[in-house]
């Protein structure tokens, strides 16, 4: 029996189309595993996972680490805040003298003094923007995940994209392997490296 091949995707992530893919040309058997941002390398690491899709930056000391995809920043606010108001986009300058209700991983903040926010997942920070508190920034496909009829998402021009990428042990770099990576690329099994 051939061992199935275990992939973690962060939230956000989509692997559905590489997973359609890899089931139609592949017998290895594909298991789908879902990871927070926090843990996203840890079943990498611990064994648990073969491979994870995960969102940059990552710890990659010991990894392989294809980038895959880039996906815009935008901020989540009550549909009743000022952010919207803009029509398509915001600058971090427009959001100076806001609350963000959870860190953004690049390190900014606004100018105004923060409040001491508990840590809350990408959803707690959504529910929390929709009851009138604060904006949130986060991936795109986040903002998707977690839309509502009370809140209104804007691209934040001004901020990098974020990455994702796959990642997989060094010692890891097996024949099941880069075929899978080969997917993720678009490679076919006609294809040449």
């Amino acid at each position: 029996m051939i061992a199935p091949l275990r992939v973690g995707f962060v939230t956000g992530a989509t692997p559905d189309k590489w997973a359609r893919s890899w089931r139609a040309a592949r017998r290895e058997t594909l298991h789908l595993v879902p990871t927070t941002e926090a843990d996203q390398v840890d079943g990498v690491r611990d064994g648990s996972l073969d491979m994870a899709i995960v969102r940059l930056p990552v710890d990659r000391d010991g990894l392989h680490c294809v980038r895959l995809y880039d996906e815009v920043q935008v901020v989540v606010a009550s549909k009743d805040h000022l952010v919207a108001a803009a029509d398509d986009e915001v600058a971090l300058a427009d959001l100076a003298d806001e609350q963000l209700v959870r860190p953004h991983p690049s390190g900014w903040t606004p100018s105004a003094a923060q409040l001491d926010w508990p840590p809350m997942t990408e959803r707690e920070a959504v529910e929390t923007v929709a009851a009138g508190t604060g904006v949130v920034i986060v991936p795109m496909s986040v903002a998707r995940l977690h839309q509502r009829k009370d809140v209104v998402t804007r691209v934040v021009a001004d901020l990098e994209p974020t990455t994702i990428a796959l990642v997989w042990l060094v010692e890891r770099d097996d024949d099941v392997t880069q075929a899978f990576v080969g997917t993720t690329k678009g490679r076919t099994p006609n294809s040449s490296r």
